[in-house]
């Protein structure tokens, strides 16, 4: 599904409006903390209708050597519901799935840069929960 330009302006600035921001970013459970750089509209996805939520953090190569798997997906899952769903549950079609990634710069959607780290997780939305669809 392609949404007009319009529609697409009208979407991202909605989805940016009023970010839960802590000191220095958006607090994740783990203590860390992120910055919200983008959200993708309109790119499907395997699932279908896909919103991706991208989000800056400097130190992440580190964090991914000192965190457990179990730590990173906590946080992942904290931004899709605190952050995500609320952003995504009054706007027009509703997303087969929420994608949320962390990178520790900004990379252009759907380019590769072998230098970045990043990391991924994908959701359904269901009943006000992100519910986990691993890639």
């Amino acid at each position: 599904m392609r949404i007009g330009r319009p529609i697409k302006a009208a979407l991202a600035a909605a989805l940016c409006a009023a970010p839960a921001l802590a000191q220095g970013g958006i607090a994740l459970p783990s203590g860390r903390s992120v910055s919200f750089h983008d959200v993708i509209w309109g790119e499907p996805g395997p699932a279908g209708l896909t919103v991706r939520f991208r989000f800056l953090e400097a130190e992440l190569a580190a964090a991914t050597e000192t965190l457990d798997y179990d730590a990173l997906e906590a946080d992942m899952a904290f931004l899709c519901e605190s952050y995500a769903l609320s952003r995504i549950s009054n706007l027009g079609p509703q997303p087969n799935q929420v994608v949320i990634s962390i990178s520790d710069r900004p990379v252009a959607f759907g380019e590769a840069d072998p230098e970045a780290t990043q990391i991924f997780e994908a959701y359904r939305p269901e009943d006000g929960h992100c519910i986990w669809e691993g890639f």
